[in-house]
């Protein structure tokens, strides 16, 4: 089991890892050994995760989540397997964990008197100055 939060922890066995071969730096073992991880999760048919959840992570997610439903990441950034491993596992921890926050609700609030009373002040001195550059036909 992945532990993402106190309530919510999501059970390896819908998580699958795939192994292949990643770009850039390994030195001799770059064109011999699978190093770079990439997860899939079917979000659609998670029982671990409760609706809400769901859809803040498919908005959270953006192009990472395909068209039928799977979250795919990808880690390639160590040379070895198990901390490209590890890598991938925390960054969809974190993902889940930040779809986990509800987000707070706006209470719409409305300008004080006293705010209206400063921008119309402030209105009428702007008229004043405008007013008061004019040029006087009759001078």
């Amino acid at each position: 089991m992945i532990q993402i939060t106190s309530t919510i922890s999501i059970a390896e066995s819908e998580i699958q890892l795939e192994f292949t071969r990643a770009s850039g730096p390994g030195g001799q073992n770059v064109n011999k050994v699978s190093t770079a991880v990439q997860l899939r999760f079917d979000l659609h048919n998670s029982a671990s995760l409760p609706e809400d959840v769901k859809a803040r992570l498919a908005r959270l997610a953006g192009r990472r989540m395909t068209a039928d439903g799977i979250l795919v990441l990808e880690a390639q950034r160590f040379r070895s397997q198990e901390q490209n491993r590890v890598e991938v596992i925390r960054r969809f921890s974190e993902l889940v964990r930040r779809a986990a926050v509800r987000p707070k609700r706006r209470h719409p609030t409305r300008p004080s008197a006293a705010s209206r009373a400063r921008r119309v002040e402030a209105k009428r001195r702007r008229g004043e100055i405008k007013r008061l550059r004019k040029i006087n036909p009759n001078d």
